[in-house]
């Protein structure tokens, strides 16, 4: 007897493709949340085509104008955003990502007023650890100083602003220096981690994540410090003692202008003449 058994089935050419689509789809997925994870920051709305609005270098002059105004108004002695995703960072679980280590309030009669609060970035990082072995050689060595001073009439204050904002910690910390009658002096530093890369982080590399063009940064730059400049010029014409600045001078190229902080709605580039003389001129490029 003869059977006749039925023909195998073959698999579509339609079901090939939708196979092969549904497997390049998941490698890519895979890429993507792969590299996002450990070497870049990527807006997904972009990656995907949804153009999205940056917060940063697009602020009209009233804007900055207000931020400007209320800059000082940043150093709250404590962190923003911090929402706890970077907790497994940490080296004490139990504080804050920056929190305060040193603080201290008090006055001697015809010596010194000092109302300090010094912070401690708390990642256990090698890194990090030398940010606050330089917080402390500055700033608790110049407390400790003052504390120590007889009929010297020093005021000196510290106060500090943390922000974590697109997988970056920044921190900025303000000292104001009065001695007697000597010119105050304010000293901003900053210290800017990538938490991500466990490693620092530059201005040219934010520029770079916040989509923002070098060259207008530093175009917006140069028109800052000429025009504080022209400012300082009309005053001393006046008679007045003010700071004057070498507009000409290497320190105004991003690639090294390491005083910067980055904020949910802002970013600040700093020009502090108070690290290096004593002045409490600075100037603020805010995007």
């Amino acid at each position: 007897m003869n059977v006749t058994l039925p023909e195998k089935e073959g698999i579509k050419k339609g079901q090939i493709i939708l196979y092969v689509s549904i497997i390049l789809i998941c490698i890519i997925c895979v890429i993507v949340a792969f590299y996002v994870q450990f070497y870049a920051r990527i807006d997904l709305g972009s990656f995907i085509g949804l153009g999205s609005e940056s917060a940063y270098g697009n602020k009209t002059e009233d804007e900055v104008l207000t931020l400007q105004s209320e800059f000082s108004s940043l150093f709250i002695n404590g962190t923003n955003n911090d929402n706890g995703e970077n907790n497994n960072k940490k080296q004490e679980q139990d504080k804050d990502l920056v929190y305060t280590s040193y603080q201290r309030k008090e006055s001697k009669l015809n010596s010194y007023n000092l109302e300090v609060n010094i912070p401690h970035i708390n990642v256990d990082n090698e890194i990090t650890n030398e940010y606050n072995k330089e917080i402390e050689d500055i700033f608790l060595t110049l407390a400790n100083n003052v504390l120590q001073t007889e009929n010297s009439n020093i005021i000196y204050t510290v106060d500090y602003v943390s922000n974590v904002q697109d997988g970056i910690l920044s921190l900025m910390i303000r000292a104001s220096l009065k001695e007697g009658s000597n010119a105050q002096k304010v000293i901003i530093q900053t210290y800017n981690y990538d938490l991500r890369n466990n490693k620092e982080i530059t201005l040219q590399e934010v520029l770079k994540i916040e989509k923002l063009n070098e060259q207008d940064i530093q175009n917006r730059i140069n028109s800052k410090v000429q025009e504080e400049e022209e400012k300082a010029k009309d005053l001393q014409s006046l008679g007045y003692n003010i700071y004057s600045r070498d507009t000409s001078s290497d320190i105004y190229k991003l690639e090294n202008s390491t005083e910067f902080y980055l904020s949910a709605n802002a970013l600040y580039i700093i020009y502090a003449y108070g690290n290096e003389a004593n002045t409490s001129e600075m100037d603020l490029v805010i995007l």
